[in-house]
């Protein structure tokens, strides 16, 4: 089944700091390139550590106010996330700055994949590297949503050749497919409920489909078989056991 690799949309000219890039020199190429975020890497090219506008929010927000009032000793200052952020109120380089460790993905990844990095570390950039983990690219928020703006189309006919074809074996006119704005409809019946399952399932890994309307209807409920009875096989055991 098709689906964007990460090297499709990643950006390979990246600016970057090494560990001892000062500080300010941080910030102007941010301003200067107009971009929120950079990797920091070594002189290999492998990238130690990632930093944001958040990082250098923290410096600010860390650094003690000369006119204000004493701070008080906490007891939650001794936790290592908040001597990190104490750090950085001192950060005087790149290195002292960047949050670490980097999170970081590969060119051969989906876009799915990377997006779902991204939701579960909370980052809005991803550095790109090849198996050595050397920089390669870079890949933002901004890259992933262009997948979503695949014409209807495009997506309608993934689903038929890739899916209904090439996967599930059936002849195109056996389930009607429809798309509007991103949004896939199905319907039609096939033989096994496992196949209609299979067939919602492939076709939210599309490309740029928002979500799936399931009219679907079957002749035969599989559902209550073991994977390796004789009813399931092919293509269709592999894609049960992904459910």
């Amino acid at each position: 089944m098709r689906q964007n690799k990460v090297g499709s949309v990643m950006a390979t000219e990246v600016v970057t700091a090494v560990y001892g890039t000062p500080f300010k020199e941080v910030v102007r190429l941010l301003a200067e390139h107009r971009i929120s975020g950079l990797p920091v890497i070594e002189e290999d090219d492998k990238v130690l550590g990632v930093i944001s506008e958040t990082d250098l929010i923290v410096r600010q927000a860390e650094t003690p106010d000369p006119y204000g009032s004493k701070r008080r000793f906490r007891l939650a200052e001794l936790t290592h996330h908040a001597r990190r952020r104490a750090a950085k109120a001192h950060a005087r380089t790149a290195g002292q700055l960047m949050s670490v460790p980097p999170v970081t993905v590969h060119a051969d990844n989906t876009i799915a994949e990377a997006a779902r990095t991204m939701a579960e570390h909370r980052v809005e950039r991803l550095p790109v590297v090849d198996e050595e983990d050397r920089l390669v690219g870079i890949v933002t928020r901004r890259d992933l949503i262009q997948v979503f703006l695949q014409p209807d189309d495009v997506i309608r006919r993934a689903v038929i050749e890739e899916v209904l074809v090439r996967s599930l074996w059936l002849m195109p006119r056996t389930v009607e497919v429809s798309v509007v704005e991103g949004v896939v409809t199905l319907d039609g019946h096939v033989e096994r409920k496992s196949e209609a399952e299979i067939a919602v399932s492939m076709t939210n890994r599309i490309d740029g489909v928002v979500a799936v309307v399931d009219k679907l209807s079957y002749r035969q409920d599989d559902s209550h078989l073991r994977p390796d009875e004789p009813a399931m096989h092919g293509v269709t055991e592999e894609w049960l056991r992904k459910l």
